[in-house]
């Protein structure tokens, strides 16, 4: 079974606008931008993962009476893959504010000719058992690194009962990997890119977004 997937993005959208400057090469010179636009996608694809958690009733005291709402039963964990996913962390973080975290640092390892493997120095995280375990990362490109990421946390850290998969851009190629590999992870994603280069990266895509949020970096 394939991992199901809902795309975000779509015309006349407040989200397509901030993708469209996070794409933009001009106004990505601006670092502190990119790094809002970074969380303002952030925050409307964690509204749409809203739609998908577990709610529970709740009686609200008013000043004037009372009432019933649904309110979230639990917080999920969110876990980004560092760099870029950080201001993607902060987005998810204005939402569920009382959420547990987790960080990973993963990078590509550069062996010539294109060729690269994906390297997981470490994790810092709590347990997940039977939690609503959230991998944010914003570009799934050869969709590798979500994948051993993935398989770095489960089972070491526990088995999660839902697993969601968030990202801002990822090409056709990663998704299918993505779905063949995590079977049983819901993808989110906010646009979908047809071309994936030799070298894995996404065109149009919109670079190294780790790079254009905080400077670029002398290795990995």
């Amino acid at each position: 079974m394939d991992a199901k997937i809902t795309v975000v993005g779509q015309r006349k959208s407040i989200f397509n606008h901030f993708i469209s400057e996070l794409r933009d090469h001009e106004i990505q010179q601006d670092r502190l931008r990119f790094r809002k636009n970074l969380f303002r996608c952030s925050q409307i694809l964690a509204y749409e993962l809203s739609k998908f958690i577990e709610y529970e009733v709740k009686e609200i005291e008013t000043t004037l009476g009372s009432l019933e709402i649904d309110v979230i039963k639990e917080q999920p964990v969110l876990v980004s893959i560092l760099r870029a996913g950080v201001p993607m962390h902060n987005g998810f973080l204005d939402y569920y504010d009382h959420a547990d975290n987790g960080f990973v640092s993963a990078f590509r390892k550069h062996a010539g000719g294109g060729k690269f493997t994906v390297q997981i120095e470490y994790l810092a995280m709590p347990s997940v058992e039977n939690e609503t375990l959230v991998l944010l990362d914003p570009m799934i490109a050869s969709g590798k690194t979500v994948v051993l990421t993935n398989q770095a946390i489960i089972p070491a850290q526990g088995h999660p009962k839902k697993i969601f998969i968030v990202c801002i851009i990822a090409s056709e190629e990663g998704l299918e990997y993505v779905r063949r590999h995590c079977p049983s992870a819901h993808i989110i994603v906010g646009a979908i890119d047809d071309e994936l280069t030799a070298k894995s990266y996404i065109v149009p895509g919109l670079g190294d977004a780790g790079d254009l949020a905080f400077g670029s970096k002398t290795s990995g």
